[in-house]
């Protein structure tokens, strides 16, 4: 038994009401590392929406940022991020969402994600295309990186990840029309997804922040893939990279040479 799209849409706008009834307060914070953070509102939102899935699909299993794993079929797993962008949250910038995805033996088949602020719900089902409230969203049709506008983001540890993602963003920024770093993952993926932004990479990040996303890019016409290309962006330690058909391959070689080096 599976979810439907439905009721993944109602449980993740539900969340989102809650996070934006909470926007804008004081918060107590807690440091997961030094730029990790997490607020009482991550859990108020994963508490709502492990109650939902608990309640009806007990048997399913569960990734989710603050809970981790938690057991069930793993034919049949949820990837939750109750807040994804948690550190603009905690800001009061008003860019942050709810990822819901539904997994069926690995493969990312139903995601929503939602924006409470902007009350937009992306939203796709495997082989049903993809929406933004409702109605049908394509990835943009750039060809060339120079006419591309690209967004990343940046691992949370300081280390090699971090100097690899810092000369990419360089690298990149110097040959389109420029690469935005918005602080969430998920809202980066739909953005591509709806054509607002050309292409996203990132590495070092989890399966919840990207799994939604990766199954609205692809049902919009992009492609999904690791940073080598291959489909096992969904594999911790999670790396991906999402663009059009065209500039998906411009931008792999890209990231490839420079990554060589």
């Amino acid at each position: 038994m599976k979810p439907t799209l439905n009721q993944m849409t109602q449980w993740a706008t539900q969340a989102g009401a809650i996070l934006r009834e909470g926007f804008g307060k004081e918060h107590q914070i807690h440091h997961k590392g030094a730029i990790d953070l997490v607020t009482e509102m991550d859990k108020k939102s994963e508490t709502y929406l492990l109650e939902q899935i608990r309640s009806n699909f007990p048997d399913h299993a569960i990734m989710t940022e603050e809970s981790g794993f938690l057991k069930g079929d793993d034919g049949a797993c949820w990837h939750i991020d109750p807040l994804d962008g948690t550190m603009n949250y905690a800001h009061s910038l008003p860019i942050f969402c709810v990822s819901v995805a539904f997994t069926e033996h690995g493969k990312a088949v139903m995601g929503v994600v939602y924006d409470p602020m902007r009350d937009e719900c992306f939203a796709a089902e495997h082989g049903k295309g993809a929406t933004l409230n409702g109605e049908p969203i394509h990835v943009a049709n750039a060809s060339r990186l120079i006419d591309s506008l690209l967004v990343t983001g940046f691992p949370v540890d300081e280390g090699e990840k971090r100097r690899v993602s810092l000369e990419l963003f360089v690298h990149l920024s110097r040959i389109t029309q420029g690469v935005r770093r918005m602080g969430s993952a998920a809202l980066d993926m739909v953005y591509v997804a709806a054509g607002r932004l050309d292409g996203f990479w990132t590495n070092s990040i989890h399966s919840w922040d990207i799994a939604a996303g990766a199954v609205i890019v692809e049902e919009a016409g992009g492609k999904v893939t690791d940073l080598l290309g291959g489909s096992n962006y969904l594999i911790h330690p999670c790396n991906v990279l999402v663009a059009n058909p065209a500039l998906h391959p411009l931008l792999l070689d890209e990231i490839q040479k420079k990554n060589s080096k």
